[in-house]
């Protein structure tokens, strides 16, 4: 089984828009990152996002191009500071693969408890629009790939 681990998209700075609406490098760097999700054949059962305006339109984004049959659905304890333990719970019990779209530096603190048991050291840079893949192992989960929009941008620019 697979999990998605996603950064959500630049945000406008807080002067610009209080809320933190995706900016609009931010919309194309997550449509890059979903188009390409897509055309790997990633599937992910729901896709789960904070309450933050910017999580839930990369949620959004992502799920225009991965159509989980759940949909994107917000759920608490993905705020930057919280707790991951509670998603490692989630995590653990789900049937199919999940996304999860949220912020730094939770999902570094996730990334770990997951593959460590413990949510230090940081073990992978995550990347504004970015994408992690763990997969589940019969001793706990390990790091598939990394996928950052830089790589994508760079992969165009080669071809």
């Amino acid at each position: 089984m697979e999990v998605y681990l996603v950064q959500h998209g630049e945000a406008k700075s807080e002067t610009e828009d209080p809320r933190r609406a995706l900016s609009d490098k931010g919309k194309a760097e997550v449509r890059l990152i979903a188009h390409y999700a897509a055309s790997l054949g990633i599937k992910a059962s729901e896709i789960l996002h904070s309450d933050k305006l910017r999580a839930r339109e990369t949620a959004e984004i992502l799920a225009q191009f991965l159509s989980p049959p759940g949909m994107t659905r917000e759920t608490g304890s993905l705020a930057p500071l919280d707790d991951p333990s509670a998603a490692k719970s989630v995590i653990d019990q789900a049937q199919a693969p999940l996304m999860i779209v949220g912020h730094l530096p939770y999902l570094s603190r996730l990334t770990s408890l997951l593959v460590f048991g413990t949510p230090q050291p940081e073990i992978v840079k995550f990347r504004m629009g970015g994408m992690v893949c763990l997969s589940k192992i019969d001793t706990g989960w390990v790091i598939n790939w990394v996928l950052t929009p830089e790589l994508l941008t760079q992969t165009r620019k080669e071809t």
